[in-house]
C-alpha cells in the first residue's frame, strides 16, 4: 500500500460512512470517495437529502484501510488483502471508540464483512442489520460499492435492493439528525 493515508474531515456524527480505501486519485486530493465512486456515492446520498458538501461536513467518513493498495495487473484497484485490514483496524476501532455512532454506513463488500460476513451482497443490502461496532451495538446499514466497474448496483436485484437502502438510511433518526431543516 502506498499513502499518504487519506481521512474524512473530523467531525462529531452520529453517522460513520466507511469505505473500503482510497483510490489512486485521492492521495492527491487528500479526501474519500473523490472520484467517480464517489460522485455516484454523493448522488444516491443527495436522493435521501444530503449533498456532498453537507455529507462531507456532517457524517464521519472512514475506510477499512487508509493508504491506496495499488492496481490489480488487469486492472482496477486491488483489494487490501488481511495482513493489511488487520494493520489498519486499529484506526478503526479508535474512530468508533471516539466518534460512537448510532448508523454505520459500510460500503462495499470489503467494508461490509468488517460487521457482517455474507458471501452475496444481496445477503445484506436492503435490510438494516444491527451490528457490534468494537463493543457497542449499533444499527448498520449497508451499501453496495459505488464503482462504475460494478454493474451489481445497476442490475436486479440490486437496483432495487439499493433502493430499500437508500429509504432505510433516509429514514434512520441519526440520518435525520443530520439534515439542514
Amino acid at each position: 500500500m502506498t499513502g499518504p493515508p487519506v481521512t474524512g474531515q473530523a467531525v462529531a456524527s452520529p453517522v460513520l460512512l466507511l469505505g473500503q480505501a482510497p483510490g489512486d486519485r485521492e492521495p492527491k486530493l487528500q479526501r474519500p470517495f473523490a472520484w467517480t465512486a464517489g460522485k455516484t456515492l454523493f448522488q444516491w446520498l443527495d436522493g435521501i437529502g444530503l449533498d456532498e458538501q453537507s455529507v462531507r461536513s456532517r457524517v464521519f467518513i472512514a475506510a477499512v484501510c487508509r493508504c491506496f493498495p495499488g492496481k490489480k495487473p488487469r486492472g482496477g484497484d486491488r483489494v487490501p488483502n488481511l495482513a493489511e485490514v488487520a494493520n489498519c483496524r486499529v484506526w478503526l476501532r479508535e474512530e468508533c471508540e471516539l466518534v460512537r455512532p448510532e448508523l454505520l454506513i459500510p460500503v462495499g463488500k470489503l467494508a461490509i464483512n468488517q460487521f457482517l460476513p455474507a458471501e452475496r451482497l444481496a445477503e445484506v443490502i436492503g435490510q438494516r442489520h444491527r451490528v457490534e461496532c468494537f463493543g457497542r451495538a449499533i444499527d448498520c446499514i449497508p451499501l453496495p460499492h459505488p464503482s462504475g466497474a460494478s454493474t451489481w448496483h445497476r442490475t436486479e436485484p440490486g437496483k432495487s435492493l439499493l433502493a430499500d437502502a437508500l429509504d432505510l438510511i433516509g429514514q434512520h433518526a441519526a440520518w435525520r439528525s443530520l439534515s439542514p431543516e
